[in-house]
């Protein structure tokens, strides 16, 4: 159960609103057993006037005080219940928030050749189905358990008040074997289905999402019905096991409501002696008998949450390895990295550095350099020199091995072409938030992208598809080279900024930017001269 620490730990930073949270739920479960328990007393003590008067003996009810009682814990119930819900389950969500924002920083402080270990299949698990699962932590275990609890003893108090002491001790055993039996034995007899039911869920979503991707290929090479026939198989499989949790916690579930059924009929016998001695009145003895009827509302909700309480832990132990795994780069000298310029003399400015990735021999060793603001720069080579790594050093998406490097804010195309599947706007925003409608034509206009456009019926609001798949290779790259354009940032690097682009459009597009980023310093890198920018002042060669 450690895995869970750091997840407890998160929860607890908002333990004035579990506390409240836990108050609602409280006063949500003690109004449904009060309702349930006052109304049989009630309609027993009518039932036992009723007789008395039937029978020519004078006797009397107050109607008011228990019929105000009810009513009043009819209405709390109804109004504790969902004021409970929405303020829960808001708790809840805030607390995923938490989670995710914790997780997505990782994501982002790690290294490209480090993210590039996991799928985006497997990263959308992480951040989606492994994050959900832990929302039964609060609203599905810690709090109904701790409540449940509560109740029970509120209720055995009850027994030893208004009963015997010795009717107070069976019931206070019978209820903790109910709650063991609802949590605790449905935990340890589902922990390890639960958690290999996890692990299938997270393969088959990563087979499907690639099956989906993988579609138009699947069907040229003739194999879709094979492909998808192992999926088929591994759904098939999945179902199996989610059965036989269900199953277990079905069988748990059922003997858990055997033994609170126990609970009410030693409890009715033992109120039938009492009442035959003159220690108790009827409506007495049916009062504690049904709020224990109300137990059952408390306890079906634990089988449930704890059989699923293994896919917790197997998803909170995924998520360890992402959230406390030290940042890529953590071996490098803690005296290095990527530090702000001290001066706008030097956009970029590097000394005895030495680069390469974690893991890796490095690239490149006792580079210095020197970038003015304002200055361009070339940098070319072939591929494996290290153009790409340097660029990320520079850029501050890896750190250094050694030596300093001190840079002006930076805005990065990377060689990747990145799409989101989202309009063509939204893309663009992302370089830069506050950016016009205007703006975003302009830098359009800049990349020849404009007309492209403006020919759509949407305009700026164009779904791109997934990865951008409407757009050809040449066109999505110039529209994530428009995006770095919209940037603000004095530095500017550009690695093979036009990749799949011909040859008399990347002329024309790079003597049109040049001119946009007149006043910036800029870093282009590329397999040879033609991928530069015209105005590239020095160039450095890689071997």
């Amino acid at each position: 159960m450690h895995e869970l620490k750091p997840w407890l730990d998160l929860i607890l930073h908002r333990r004035g609103r579990l506390v409240v949270g836990a108050l609602l739920l409280l006063a949500t479960l003690l109004s449904g057993i009060s309702l349930l328990a006052l109304s049989g007393w009630f309609l027993t003590e009518t039932a036992l006037v009723g007789l008395l008067l039937a029978a020519g003996t004078q006797a009397y009810i107050n109607l008011y005080v228990p019929g105000g009682g009810i009513r009043f814990f009819a209405v709390s119930r109804t109004v504790s219940r969902y004021l409970e819900r929405v303020y829960n389950h808001n708790t809840v969500l805030q607390l995923l928030t938490d989670i995710r924002v914790a997780l997505f920083n990782r994501m982002a402080e790690a290294g490209h050749r480090d993210r590039g270990q996991k799928s985006g299949a497997q990263w959308l698990s992480r951040l989606t189905a492994d994050v959900d699962a832990l929302d039964t932590l609060y609203l599905r275990v810690i709090a109904p358990t701790a409540l449940a609890g509560v109740v029970s003893v509120l209720l055995v108090l009850s027994a030893w008040l208004l009963f015997s002491g010795s009717l107070a001790l069976i019931l206070l055993i019978l209820l903790a074997v109910a709650i063991l039996l609802s949590s605790w034995r449905v935990f340890a007899g589902t922990q390890y289905l639960s958690g290999q039911l996890s692990d299938q869920q997270e393969q088959l979503r990563g087979d499907v999402i690639e099956h989906l991707e993988g579609f138009a290929e699947l069907t040229a090479a003739g194999r879709t019905g094979k492909h998808s026939g192992r999926l088929m198989r591994q759904a098939l499989a999945m179902s199996g096991t989610q059965a036989r949790v269900d199953s277990r916690a079905g069988w748990h579930q059922a003997a858990t409501q055997f033994i609170v059924n126990l609970a009410v009929v030693v409890t009715l016998w033992v109120g039938i002696t009492l009442f035959n001695q003159g220690s108790v009145t009827g409506p007495v003895l049916v009062l504690l008998p049904i709020a224990l009827m109300g137990l059952l509302e408390v306890y079906a909700m634990l089988p449930d949450a704890f059989a699923k309480l293994g896919a917790t832990l197997s998803a909170a132990r995924r998520l360890n390895q992402e959230v406390q795994q030290p940042a890529p780069g953590t071996e490098y000298s803690s005296a290095l990295g990527r530090q702000p310029a001290e001066t706008t003399a030097n956009a970029l400015e590097v000394r005895d550095l030495s680069v390469g990735h974690p893991g890796l021999p490095p690239v490149l060793t006792h580079f210095s350099l020197k970038v003015g603001a304002g200055e361009r720069l070339g940098i070319v080579g072939a591929s494996g020199s290290g153009k790409s790594t340097l660029a990320d050093t520079f850029a501050g998406v890896i750190p250094p091995r050694q030596g300093k490097l001190a840079a002006l804010p930076c805005a990065y195309l990377t060689q990747a072409t990145v799409v989101f599947e989202d309009t063509v706007k939204a893309n663009l925003l992302l370089g830069n938030p506050n950016a016009t409608d205007g703006d975003l034509w302009r830098v359009l206009e800049l990349v020849e992208l404009a007309d492209r456009f403006a020919r759509e019926t949407e305009g700026l609001s164009t779904w791109l598809g997934s990865a951008g798949n409407r757009l050809s290779g040449g066109e999505a790259r110039r529209l994530v080279l428009a995006r770095v354009l919209l940037s603000t940032a004095p530095l500017v690097i550009l690695d093979e900024p036009f990749t799949g682009v011909d040859k008399d459009t990347r002329e024309r597009i790079a003597h049109q930017i040049n001119r946009w980023l007149e006043d910036r310093a800029v870093i282009c890198l590329g397999h040879g001269p033609e991928a530069l920018l015209p105005s590239s002042g020095h160039t450095l060669h890689l071997n």
